[in-house]
């Protein structure tokens, strides 16, 4: 009896051992390893025929990749230069990219075909990136190269989404109508360069392609233009164009009064929070349109209703948005009386009863000083200076010299600008190429100001 009760805590341990042994291995059969991740582009093994041929005569292109491809987005990164009639057919199969061209090809014509980020890796989407497939179909490949950049003219900035254009047709038209001869597009900096080129004069442009039709078809389109010709013959030098959009603020126009009017005549304020601002006008804003609009029916009194004389109120071109202002007192409470009375809709509708807005200014000590000094102010001409925020130009000033101050700014932190002001009106104004021109350029400051509430704020920029 003791023998069998051994032998079977013997096997049982034994069978225990076996099953921890088991588990261990199964555990470890299924941990995830992880490894790196494939962060390598696609590596071109080989093209058919090879790049920068001459002497092209075949209609057909095939890249071979070390791995699986796929085509991202081929129409958006296409471009062919000199742009064909009948744009390739692409298509890809495993690792490898087919090109068949459908276009009669020009003699002694050097080719480039840019994919962009079009080719990227089927697993982690890597690009295969800044390949040009080149090929002539004479006996050399052109090498000119002309360069330059675009700056949007509003902003100072860059937009790496606009393209450069080529015409050797030296019609001012062209751009209207025809595509260029040459395309290229621009890096992060607004930076574009023209490869493999044949000597010749050009008209340069800059656009932002919206309709894909390679040509200026509209003014709401960001659009840029040299004032003359270029001839690129190797010692060309760089050249920077400004891009503008013509019609950017006629059609907003146009869509802020296309709506239907509301049924009812309603308004906010700039003072319904019961503060207002020292440096800006009192705003009404209506819902609707208005006409019959009577100015002196709204008025500013004191808490004893003690109208105030030295106000001014006017409405803007829209009809819509009222102005009131007065040389504000800090801390101070005062009284907007509104009439119903005081407009129409052009439905008719007047307000359904009036009102009568209590609200307070706010003190000079929630606002801080600026004083700058800038440095090389001469280099502009009839210099504006922008402060923004959220994009937007919030404050505009003449720069009479090369000290800027004023007492009283709303605290913030800031992007500055320098305006070009050509004719003086403390805007910046677009372009137009039908009267040959240019849009008033503005240049971004890199360093930025920060206006502390009941602080001096003292800055020095060197532009």
């Amino acid at each position: 009896m003791k023998l069998k009760t051994l032998l079977a805590l013997a096997v049982a341990a034994f069978l225990i051992y076996i099953l921890s042994v088991i588990g261990s291995g199964c555990a470890q059969i299924g941990a995830p390893t992880g490894g790196p991740r494939d962060s390598l582009p696609p590596n071109l093994l080989d093209a058919s025929p090879p790049n920068r041929t001459t002497n092209f005569k075949g209609d057909r292109i095939t890249l071979t990749f070390d791995e699986y491809i796929l085509l991202q987005d081929l129409q958006k990164n296409l471009l062919v230069s000199p742009i064909p009639k009948v744009v390739p057919n692409i298509n890809w199969k495993l690792r490898e990219v087919s090109i068949k061209i459908r276009d009669t090809l020009q003699p002694n014509t050097t080719y480039s075909i840019d994919l962009g980020n079009t080719i990227q890796d089927i697993n982690e989407n890597n690009s295969f990136r800044k390949f040009t497939y080149v090929f002539s179909t004479g006996p050399y490949i052109d090498s000119l190269e002309f360069s330059g950049n675009i700056k949007l003219a509003e902003t100072g900035k860059s937009d790496s989404t606009l393209i450069a254009l080529l015409y050797n047709d030296l019609d001012d038209s062209a751009i209207l109508k025809n595509k260029p001869r040459y395309i290229t597009r621009l890096d992060s900096s607004g930076n574009f360069t023209f490869r493999n080129l044949s000597g010749g004069t050009y008209h340069v442009f800059g656009l932002k392609d919206e309709s894909g039709q390679r040509y200026y078809n509209s003014k709401t389109e960001l659009f840029a233009f040299a004032d003359s010709v270029v001839v690129i013959d190797g010692n060309t030098p760089p050249l920077s164009l400004f891009a503008y959009a013509e019609d950017k603020a006629a059609q907003k126009g146009a869509a802020a009064t296309s709506s239907k009017p509301e049924k009812t005549l309603k308004y906010t304020s700039s003072v319904s929070s019961g503060l207002q601002d020292l440096l800006t006008p009192l705003t009404i804003t209506s819902n609707n349109k208005l006409k019959d609009f009577d100015s002196t029916k709204i008025k500013l009194a004191d808490t004893l209703f003690n109208v105030y004389n030295n106000v001014s109120v006017s409405i803007d071109t829209l009809y819509k948005n009222i102005s009131l202002t007065t040389p504000w007192k800090e801390n101070e409470t005062y009284l907007l009386i509104i009439p119903p009375d005081v407009a129409k809709d052009s439905l008719d509708n007047q307000l359904s009863s009036g009102d009568t807005l209590r609200f307070k200014t706010k003190k000079e000590g929630d606002y801080g000083s600026i004083k700058i000094n800038f440095t090389n102010l001469e280099k502009f001409k009839n210099p504006v200076l922008q402060f923004v925020s959220n994009n937007v130009v919030v404050n505009s000033a003449r720069l009479n010299g090369t000290q800027w101050s004023v007492a009283l700014f709303n605290p913030g932190d800031y992007e500055l600008r320098i305006l070009e002001d050509q004719n003086e009106n403390i805007r910046w104004d677009p372009g137009s190429y039908e009267l040959k021109k240019q849009p008033e350029k503005v240049f971004s400051l890199p360093q930025r100001i920060n206006i502390r509430a009941n602080w001096e704020n003292e800055k020095d920029f060197v532009l």
